[in-house]
């Protein structure tokens, strides 16, 4: 009977399919390795991007002070000594209004806690609807726990100094990028061709237009709406009137689409803890200058600085927060500007076919015929 132990065994298999298997599992161990570094450099990404933006709007201040004889590096100094102070001064502004008006808000909820009672007890019948509330704030926990938040509202300003100074990564990058730009932009020509230097400096100097625009125009309109806004809270009677103002100004201006509501949230409470009018008439003033601003001031500063369309900027910062968080958000302004200014500038412009644009109208019942549509004569007289 013949032996049939060779044609049962398992045959091997091919070489090539173990060198893929080998292969396949070494380019996976490889790619999660690459991801995981990619996954690490993120922060350090996310700063040099940073930087680099900062550097943009810096870069046209330092250029103007260096054309006044003044040292390149010197004048870099002097820009981030400024931006320093003023983020610097807004956190202790800022700070020492919500520690001042929590501390009021502490002292005052005997009051309101009264108040509330004395309204539902007329109008409702219901009494000692906060018993347990009160007990608690004059036993002293509640207003502990609220004493001890204020306080570290207070510290707001030095929280925010640290910060800066826990930032000094990007504050090296920026420094170095506005500093030695110029050095920088001859390093990086002397690796391409003559029409690729030319085409990178082009973007380069977009860049760096578009981003000081934003950044200019956003503190030109962040120091009229301060203004404006510390004058009428003055007329009104609105406590703490100039923090309140800076507060609108800054946070209105540099925080993309919900600024506005943002910076109006806060006079609002204020002005209503203090009188429910006072809140009323913070809101209204809020409202009217925002019309103000929409239709008068911005059109005007913003003219040569960030021509964007508005759906194009809103779903520009819904895609930076996607990507980058807050980050993103507050980068994709100028992005976006810089990127429409690239393409326009790049893109090659034909002349129009008015036939066809007639064609397409017809069909689409715009028009009836073509003696309908008004001659090159009334067009000029109209």
């Amino acid at each position: 009977m013949p032996k049939t132990s060779e044609t049962n065994s398992p045959s091997k298999p091919p070489a090539w399919l173990t060198r893929a298997i080998l292969l396949g599992l070494i380019g996976y161990a490889v790619l999660g390795y690459v991801l995981s570094i990619l996954s690490d450099l993120r922060s350090l990404s996310i700063m040099i991007l940073v930087s680099l933006f900062l550097s943009f709007a810096i870069e046209p201040a330092v250029n103007r002070m260096e054309r006044w004889n003044i040292r390149r590096g010197l004048a870099t100094g002097l820009m981030f000594l400024s931006v320093l102070g003023a983020i610097g001064g807004f956190g202790i502004a800022v700070g020492s209004l919500l520690a001042d008006q929590l501390t009021e808000f502490s002292g005052n909820i005997p009051n309101y806690l009264s108040d509330i009672d004395e309204f539902l007890e007329d109008n409702f019948g219901i009494e000692g609807a906060t018993a347990d509330i009160r007990n608690d704030y004059e036993e002293g926990a509640l207003a502990k726990q609220l004493g001890t938040f204020a306080d570290d509202l207070a510290q707001f300003g030095s929280t925010i100094v640290n910060i800066l100074f826990q930032l000094f990564t990007i504050g090296l990058f920026s420094f170095y990028l506005v500093a030695e730009g110029p050095k920088l932009r001859r390093s990086v020509c002397s690796l391409l061709p003559a029409h690729r230097q030319k085409r990178v400096l082009e973007v380069w100097d977009i860049a760096i237009a578009k981003t000081g625009g934003y950044i200019s125009s956003r503190a030109i309109l962040a120091l009229i709406s301060a203004l404006i806004h510390w004058a009428a809270f003055a007329i009104i009677g609105m406590p703490s009137s100039l923090a309140l103002a800076i507060w609108v100004g800054v946070i209105s201006q540099f925080i993309p689409v919900v600024g506005t509501y943002i910076a109006g949230i806060l006079p609002f409470l204020v002005g209503l803890l203090d009188e429910p009018s006072t809140g009323i008439w913070a809101l209204i003033v809020i409202i009217v200058y925002q019309q103000l601003e929409n239709y008068i001031f911005a059109p005007r500063i913003t003219a040569h600085t960030m021509e964007i369309h508005v759906a194009v900027a809103f779903g520009s910062v819904i895609a930076g927060n996607a990507i980058l968080g807050i980050v993103g958000a507050l980068l994709a302004l100028p992005f976006a500007a810089t990127l429409q200014s690239i393409v326009s500038a790049a893109a090659e412009r034909h002349d129009i076919d008015e036939e066809l644009l007639f064609e397409s109208r017809r069909r689409r019942g715009h028009t009836k015929s073509k003696e309908d549509e008004p001659s090159e004569i009334e067009k000029t007289e109209d």
